[in-house]
């Protein structure tokens, strides 16, 4: 395994690092005060467009995207170039927007790019591609656990040149941003069928008649400018011509989608680790208790140490899980990737604990970052798949592996 970054790699990471340090951190706090001053909770900020127009300026645009394509300016960067650079972008809550780069639309453009048709890659991918609008995707259900995807209730059934879409999702990421045009949506177009062959993808135009945004899903109390949306599909039509891919390859689709998915929500989430580091170094230097520094405490020594001592491991798995993306495929790396999503996530919240305890009463307020990096961290150990479905996964590898082999082959 060769980790060392490439030269492309190391000029976007160093271009990426600059417009960081100038553009986005100095834009946080405008960012915020502007979503804050327009009284909707959803508002694009003017702020935004500016960072995304010196983000293609710069060539750090589609960064994400493994399929070259120069209209987009997506690079075509493997996984082990992105990872880095989606780890910086994971230090601030609003550069990988910035960067084009942002869920659910990363997940969405690349299903639209696979297996998206002529059509509806010129109608939606492209201007995803071009940062003209946001997406959302929506598979996850309240009246069942949709951890386990085959449960989907949603219908979707085929009416002469149309599908009528009945069912209510919920934590349909995306949905509530004034710029969202476009929804995924997950559901069943033969519940009679092989259980992986139920499910199918249509695209859905937010403004379809029959699509009733009920409520935003606030997380921890904080609201997130993209929203988590609850919505009921009440006899949604569109045409037949939005099915992506043929009927019955949604589960196979979302496999496709939230492999990738999976491992960017890992770097970004070791990014955040690094600034939450940062930050718990910063303040314990600055801060003196009983006459002396708080850095000079021995337990705070340690919460720095094993911060790095973890932040390292899950970097190290973070890598070797994109190599093998690279190299083997997702599929033959859906063990690795299993467990960088079980880890990075777990490593990223004890780390911003540590940070919030060493900043007192002021790190679990909004005065710094950390409050709201915990809330978004912590919802990483469910989005797409619970730490508990992916262990069981690792587990029933390991179990294949120790099974003892047939009497036959033994002798």
């Amino acid at each position: 395994m060769e980790f060392e970054l490439s030269d492309r790699c190391q000029e976007l990471r160093e271009r990426l690092l600059q417009f960081m340090d100038e553009h986005v951190y100095p834009a946080e706090a405008i960012y915020r005060e502007q979503l804050l001053g327009s009284g909707r909770p959803h508002f694009h900020p003017p702020v935004m467009e500016e960072l995304k127009q010196r983000a293609q300026d710069l060539g750090l645009w589609n960064l994400f995207l493994p399929h070259p394509d120069a209209d987009a300016g997506a690079p075509g960067l493997s996984n082990v170039d992105y990872a880095p650079l989606a780890e910086i972008m994971g230090r601030s809550h609003i550069a990988p927007e910035a960067c084009n780069c942002a869920a659910p639309d990363t997940g969405n453009m690349e299903v639209l790019t696979v297996f998206g048709s002529p059509d509806q890659k010129e109608r939606w991918l492209r201007p995803l591609l071009d940062g003209e609008i946001r997406s959302a995707f929506a598979m996850t259900e309240p009246a069942v656990a949709s951890s386990d995807a085959t449960n989907v209730e949603m219908r979707i059934e085929r009416e002469g040149d149309e599908y009528v879409l009945n069912g209510r999702k919920w934590w349909t990421s995306g949905a509530m941003r004034e710029r969202c045009r476009i929804l995924i949506v997950m559901g069943k177009t033969d519940p009679d069928g092989p259980a992986y062959r139920q499910q199918s993808m249509v695209l859905v135009p937010r403004d379809t008649p029959g699509v009733q945004i009920v409520r935003n899903l606030p997380v921890f109390g904080y609201v997130d400018p993209e929203g988590h949306a609850e919505i009921v599909f009440d006899d949604v039509r569109v045409p037949a011509a939005n099915l992506i891919g043929n009927e019955g390859d949604g589960f196979l689709i979302s496999q496709a989608r939230l492999g990738p998915g999976r491992i960017h929500h890992c770097m970004r989430a070791i990014g955040a680790a690094e600034r939450a580091l940062e930050l718990m170094c910063a303040r314990a230097s600055a801060r003196v208790t009983f006459g002396q520094p708080v850095a000079a405490r021995s337990n705070v020594q340690d919460w720095i140490a094993e911060s790095r001592i973890e932040i390292e491991m899950a970097r190290l798995l973070t890598m070797k899980t994109a190599w093998l993306m690279d190299t083997v495929g997702n599929k033959h790396a859906r063990t690795e990737i299993a467990a960088i999503k079980v880890a990075a996530p777990n490593v990223a919240l004890r780390v911003v604990d540590r940070a919030i305890q060493v900043h007192g009463g002021g790190g679990v307020s909004d005065d710094f970052p950390l409050a709201m990096m915990y809330a978004h961290l912590r919802t990483l150990r469910l989005a797409d798949g619970p730490d508990e479905i992916h262990r069981r996964s690792i587990a029933r590898h390991e179990l294949r592996r120790a099974a003892p082999a047939p009497a036959e082959a033994r002798v």
